[in-house]
Order: C-alpha cells, then structure tokens, then sequence
C-alpha cells in the first residue's frame, strides 16, 4: 500500500474518534450540569422558606420586646410624676410655712417700730428739755464769766492754738536734733574717711612764669639788635617779657597760662640752643606748640587713668588736659577735679552707689573752665553744652549743672558732687578768696538776718560759716526760736552765695535786775 495513503487513513480515523469522543464529552458535561442547576435551584427555595420563616420568629419577638419596652417606660414615667408631685407638694408647704413666718416676723417688726417711734418721741422731747437746760446754762456761764459764747471760743481756740504751737514747736526741734545728729554722725564718717583716703598736694598757680638764664649774657641776645629778638617773641607768643635786675632769670608775663606756657618752653629751646634770632623764634615756637599740645594730650589722658574712667571722647581729653593750665584762686584746676573725682567716688563706695560714675561726674564738673575764656557763658553753662556735645551720661550732665547750685541736685551722685567740690575747694591754704568778695558776703549774711521781727543784733562769724543772732526775749518766745531759725535759713538759701553750709544760732536771753536799797 502507497506510504501516503496510509497515512492519510491514519489521520482521517484519528479525527473521526477525536470528534467522537468530543462529542459525547460535551454531552456528558451538559448532563452533569443540568443536574447540578436543578439541585441548586431546590436548596434555593430551601433556604429562602427557612429565610421566611426565621423572619416572621423574629418579627414576633421584636413586636413583643416593644409592647414591653412601652409598658416599662409608662410605668417609670408615672413613678415620676407621681414623685414630683410629691415633691412640689412638700415645697408647698414649706412656702406656706415661710410664707406664715414672715407675716410673725412683720407683725414683730410692725410692733417694734412702733414702740421704737414711741421711744424717738420721747427723746426728741428729752433732747428739746436738754437743749433747753443747756441754753439756761449758757446764760448763766455767760452771766457770771462776763463772755459770750463766741468770745468764749476764741478764747479757747487761741489757748489750744499757742499750745499746739508750742508742742510743734518742742516737737520739730526734737525730731530735728535726732535727725541733725543721725545724719552729722553719718556724714563725718564718710567725709572724713573719704578725706582720710585723699593725701593731695596742693599746687597754687599764678599768672607770672620764671625762666633762668645760664648768665647775664643771655640778657642782650634775647633781646636782639634794637629789640628785633624780644618784639618776635612778644608778637609769635602774646606774652610779655620782663627783663630786670633779676640776675641771671627772666620773668614771663600774661593770663592765659597755655600761652605762658607755650612761651616759657619756646625760650627754654632758645635758650638751650643758642641761636636767637627771628626765623629761629618762629621755627621754636612751632616746636614749643605741637610739645604743648603733646604735653595737654598726655595731662588728660593721665587725669582718666587716675581717675578710673574710660570711654571718654578723645576731644573731652584734650579739655581735661588744658585743665591743667588752668587755675581758680590759685588752685590748680585739674588737681581740683582729680580731687572732687576721688573723694565723690569714696563717698558713693560708701553709700553703695557707682564709684566709677561718681568719679566721672567729678572729673568732669569743671570741664566748662577749659574753654570759658573763649566762648560766652558760664563755665557751668559751657560744661553743660560740652557734655551733651560729646553724648555724656545724663546723670553725668546734671551733676555738672548742679555742682554750684544753679539747679537742685535731684541725684545723689549730683550732691556728692556738690559736697566733694565744697571739701576740695575748702581745705586750708586750696584757694584764695577776694578780701572784698569775703566782706559782701558777710554783710549780707547780717542783712538778711536782720530783716526778720524781734532780731535785736546779728554777727557773722567763723569766716561766714556762723551766724549769731540775739533777739529779743519780749517778741520772741522760747517756741517759736526754732520757727524763726528755719525761716532764717530758707531765706540765707534763697539770697546768699557761700560755699558749704552756714550754721545759724538764735541766742534768747531774759534778766530780771532789782535794786536792794
């Protein structure tokens, strides 16, 4: 048989049974499934009867758990109504028996106010009788005192009136002694502790300057072919040159001490160099200038290092250093504001204040006598405008206003100020005083003590820091000596210029004198 043939009857017989079997599978398969639908299709309706009927238990059930959830709930609600009947009946009572105890408590009070209108009655008539028996006995007082009733107060009122004067008087002098003494006591202990700690020198200026010579000779080379050397120095220098019999020194002359100042070293580098003539002068007296200026930069810088202060303007320097020429009554100016600046700085150590702004304050509170000469004002005035210029502290600023009284001092580092200015400026031999200036003063101190009623005679004495005044016993009482003593004071504060404090002392004296005969 033909290969292919037989091939071709292989494969058509596989496909017959192949499609055969296929056949009857899907058969099978569609049998299967059919019985499976109608087996589900009877536990559905299974399922859905036993749904009903499980369904229709538990509607039951809830139909009778609500018949009793009503039933319970009507039977709380007529419990509780039944309590708050009860409950508003026994607040009924209780209102009916307030209700009751008011009406007693009204018909008490009803009965008290009567008898207590009663009661008035009767002391209004009482207090008619009183008044009655009090005018009766007015008339006889009157009768037999000889005053009336107004004469009688004005005379009580001027006897309590000079009683009370005298107790405030006794009382003012009391308090006033246990103060003076307390605050004395207070005040020694730091102001001479404060002295204790200060050992200055006191250095007294003048308005002349001596330079020596190393001989005569040098006489006629300063003062030049027909006086050329002498008329450069004067004219270069503004300052005078006097040359006498004084052997082998020449005296310097003017006010302004840095121009002396710059004139005495000018000639001191002539002098030591020899050569004297005009374009040698000029070219000295630059030298003699920037030296100076060198010498005032260095003077102040020195004066904040000894005081303690920093953070001062370097143009603040330069005026403190100038202090250094400066001079008031003698006294070396920035040895005055070292001074003021140490002792104001002890004295806040003490009160536990700020030394360091104490010592600042000092420093500076004649600042303004660096450049008075040169600018209008007073040297308070110019301090103050420096300051601000240079944005000082404020309280820095006041204490230089108030250091001469010129405003109230309103900080105690201002009155430190002020009492350390007094300290520094009043130890022995620190100032000289105008002998005119010092006789004003004390005649006015006489004046203004003498300008008050009773005062018969006044002395000023201790160099004007105590007055006695004797007045007389029949205008001036023993009361009212420490009344005219304070108004005294207030007026030598108000009108009289002093450094420190003044005492006042009222001196009453009575004599009876008789004769035996």
């Amino acid at each position: 048989m033909d290969p292919i043939l037989a091939i071709f009857l292989i494969v058509l017989i596989s496909v017959i049974v192949g499609g055969c079997a296929f056949f009857a599978g899907v058969q099978y398969r569609k049998k299967v499934g059919e019985d499976k639908i109608g087996s589900a299709e009877l536990e559905a309706k299974r399922i859905i009867e036993e749904a009903q009927r499980s369904a229709e238990a538990a509607e039951k059930e809830a139909v009778l758990a609500g018949k009793e959830e009503v039933h319970r709930l009507l039977d709380n609600a007529e419990r509780e109504i039944t309590d708050r009947r009860k409950e508003m009946q026994r607040q009924e009572r209780r209102i009916q028996q307030k209700e009751e105890s008011v009406e007693k408590k009204l018909d008490s009070l009803e009965k008290k106010d009567e008898a207590m209108n009663q009661k008035l009655k009767k002391a209004e008539e009482r207090l008619a009788e009183a008044e009655k028996i009090k005018q009766s006995e007015f008339e006889v007082l009157e009768r037999i005192s000889g005053f009336t009733t107004e004469q009688a107060k004005a005379y009580i009122l001027n006897n309590l009136d000079s009683e009370l004067t005298h107790e405030k008087a006794v009382k003012i002098m009391d308090f006033q002694q246990k103060t003076k003494e307390e605050s004395e006591k207070a005040a020694r202990e730091i102001v001479s502790l404060a002295i204790q700690r200060i050992a200055a020198d006191h250095v007294s200026e003048s308005t002349v300057s001596v330079v020596p010579l190393p001989n005569d000779d040098m006489k006629g080379r300063i003062i030049g072919r027909e006086g050329r050397n002498i008329r450069a120095i004067e004219t270069l220098t503004g300052v005078d040159l006097i040359i006498d019999d004084t052997p082998e020194a020449i005296t310097l002359s003017c006010f302004e001490p840095i121009k002396r100042e710059i004139a005495k070293v000018t000639l001191t580098k002539l002098i030591s160099d020899g050569r004297i003539h005009p374009a040698r002068i000029e070219e000295m007296y630059e030298k003699a200038k920037r030296e100076v200026e060198f010498t005032v930069k260095a003077e102040g810088e020195r004066a904040i290092i000894e005081a303690g202060v920093n953070n001062i303007h370097p143009e603040l320097v330069k005026l403190i250093g100038r202090l250094h020429f400066r001079t008031s009554y003698g006294q070396n100016v920035l040895e005055h504001s070292l001074e003021v600046a140490y002792l104001a700085g002890i004295m806040a150590s003490e009160l536990g204040l700020d030394p360091t702004m104490a010592r600042r304050a000092g420093l500076l509170h004649d600042i303004g006598k660096a450049l008075d000469h040169e600018i209008e004002g007073s040297h308070v005035e110019i301090g103050v405008d420096v300051a601000r210029k240079y944005k000082e502290n404020e309280a820095v600023v006041h204490a230089i206003q108030a250091h001469h009284g010129d405003v109230e001092a309103k900080t105690v580092i201002a009155c430190l100020v002020q009492a350390a200015d007094a300290i520094s400026a009043a130890r022995p031999g620190a100032r000289r005083e105008n002998l005119e200036n010092y006789i004003k003063r004390l005649e006015k101190l006489e004046e203004v003590s003498s300008s008050f009623d009773g005062v018969e005679r006044c002395f000023a004495i201790q160099a004007g820091r105590e007055v006695r005044i004797i007045v007389r016993p029949e205008i001036v009482k023993d009361d009212s000596m420490i009344l005219l003593a304070r108004n005294i004071c207030k007026k030598i504060e108000e009108e009289v210029d002093y450094p420190g404090q003044i005492k006042v002392n009222i001196i009453r004296e009575s004599r009876a004198v008789e004769y035996a005969k």
